[in-house]
């Protein structure tokens, strides 16, 4: 699954986000939902996220 939809995604489940300074290259980091950080219910370039480690990017699939 893709990560545009908020309702896809919980703390707890993990998931391949793009970080800020990893858009251009396109590079994903793997990491567990902390903290959802984007309030609509969709977004067209994923929906940003905190890991449990502290970083912050947008969701671009969540792993089952």
């Amino acid at each position: 699954m893709n990560g545009k939809l908020r309702k896809d995604i919980q703390p707890g489940i993990e998931v391949q986000i793009v970080l800020k300074a990893d858009q251009r290259t396109g590079k994903l980091t793997k990491g567990i939902v902390k903290d959802i950080l984007t309030n609509s219910s969709s977004h067209p370039h994923g929906i940003k996220v905190r890991l449990t480690d502290g970083q912050v990017g947008r969701v671009q699939e969540i792993i089952q």
